[in-house]
């Protein structure tokens, strides 16, 4: 019993690593603003399109900002909950 459970910790750290490497690309604003985020939920980078940029409506380019990480960290978080599904069904067994 002590060894399935050491195999299923042992598989879910691989999807956490693996999850890591998951990169999720979302653009708003027809391409002004491009978030990466992994599937770990952390921001790996932000581009900003300068043409696109109205320095006289700086609110436009801070709601393309919102609307692209809200919308890659939405789509991250389906990734890590599919990857990690087969997984976390044997941790109630495991106290945790």
């Amino acid at each position: 019993m002590a060894l399935n459970q050491m195999k299923m910790l042992n598989d879910l750290r691989k999807a956490q690593k693996a999850l890591a490497k998951e990169i999720v690309e979302v653009e708003a604003g027809d391409g002004a603003v491009i978030v990466q985020i992994t599937g770990e939920l952390k921001i790996k980078s932000i581009k900003i399109n300068p043409e696109y940029v109205d320095l006289d409506d700086i609110h436009q380019l801070e709601h393309w900002i919102e609307i692209a990480i809200r919308d890659g960290m939405a789509k991250a978080q389906e990734i890590a909950a599919e990857k990690m599904k087969p997984l976390m069904g044997g941790l109630g067994s495991l106290g945790l």
